[in-house]
């Protein structure tokens, strides 16, 4: 059981999930079987959704996971644990609130994870055996449950998350700050603990930011020399919960937190920062988008919703429900060659989508 969503390749079908207490990594064939499956780690130590996160990394036939106890993992595409690294120890990380929640990214044979903590903001590790290729300097602040995001820039390659103050832009290449933007100043009500979930969206030297809780949404600009960055509007209405952001267009689709049982779907203008529109449709949920369309997966009673980009309205096609499975509907779709993927709980189902 699981919130985390499969990694689809050419050949095989990666998910994780908790069984007893232990974090497993299991390979599915394309028509569903399974291969095989491996533990990679403790499951998360924590009360309250205890289930796998962690949606599995697959780089150059090896596969990247982070068990809920802060273990990273490599394993072979094979089924065999290559390497463990157990780095939420070795960097001494306090446990967030509601567990770790983080899959790697993996490039140039570094596969990358945010610690935080009194050691190191960022670490990378190498592919091959695990060993510490470079450390970004702490900022004294705990991680926070957002995957870390590539961006590629005046040809250099930063890696952009959020710590619980600051959205920051990492050197790929020596793990050094480039930038960072204090964050927690655009919120409105000026509370602390935030919860940073979401990878932010970029575009064309522009980095869009939100999260739920009641926390304003912001877009601003960044830049490759280490220049400050700058904020260019923010947007109370626009927080989503556990669901995402989309952008399509000039146009980010997304979904409000009202509070954690409702929310609402919304759409903002991506150059001005104006709310288009904000419309109910059963209830908040996650959000994907391929092929010019915009699928939705709402959350709490597993209503499947394909979805017209349209800046005047909230435009349904067609719709229908996943009956099966346990516990919130918070794993997002996933889309690969024709074919919906759809987790809720210990429920994988695949339906296709070609026309």
């Amino acid at each position: 059981i699981g919130y985390s969503s499969p990694a689809v390749t050419n050949d095989l079908i990666y998910i994780t999930g908790v069984k007893g207490e232990r974090d497993v990594l299991t390979a599915l064939t394309q028509d569903g079987k399974k291969k095989w499956d491996i533990e990679y780690g403790n499951k998360s130590k924590v009360s309250t959704y205890p289930e796998s996160r962690c949606t599995p990394t697959f780089y150059n036939g090896k596969i990247f996971v982070v068990s809920g106890a802060g273990e990273l993992a490599c394993v072979s595409a094979a089924g065999k644990l290559l390497w463990t690294v157990d780095y939420f120890t070795r960097y001494k990380c306090t446990v967030p609130r509601f567990g770790i929640s983080e899959s790697p990214i993996v490039l140039d044979n570094k596969v990358i994870v945010t610690p935080g903590g009194p050691v190191a903001a960022m670490v990378a590790f190498n592919t091959e055996n695990g060993k510490v290729v470079w450390e970004t300097p702490s900022l004294n602040e705990g991680m926070m449950y957002t995957n870390p995001l590539l961006v590629e820039q005046d040809g250099k390659r930063m890696i952009v998350t959020h710590t619980p103050t600051w959205i920051i832009g990492v050197n790929a290449a020596d793990g050094k700050i480039i930038w960072k933007f204090d964050f927690s100043s655009v919120n409105d009500d000026k509370k602390g603990g935030k919860n940073y979930i979401h990878t932010p969206i970029y575009r064309d030297g522009y980095i869009f930011a939100a999260n739920g809780y009641g926390q304003t949404a912001a877009k601003i600009k960044i830049s490759s020399d280490g220049t400050a960055p700058s904020l260019v509007w923010k947007n109370s209405e626009i927080n989503p919960h556990v669901g995402g952001m989309v952008l399509v267009g000039d146009y980010i689709y997304s979904s409000t937190h009202d509070n954690n049982s409702m929310g609402r779907y919304i759409c903002v203008d991506w150059n001005t920062g104006k709310t288009m529109w904000v419309t109910k449709w059963f209830n908040k949920g996650s959000i994907i988008t391929a092929d010019g369309l915009i699928y939705v997966y709402e959350e709490r009673w597993g209503h499947v919703g394909l979805v017209n980009p349209n800046s005047e309205k909230f435009d349904l096609i067609s719709e229908f429900t996943v009956t099966k499975g346990t516990g919130p509907a918070w794993a997002h779709p996933v889309i690969d060659k024709g074919r919906l993927f759809i987790r809720h709980g210990d429920y994988l189902a695949v339906f296709s989508i070609k026309k």
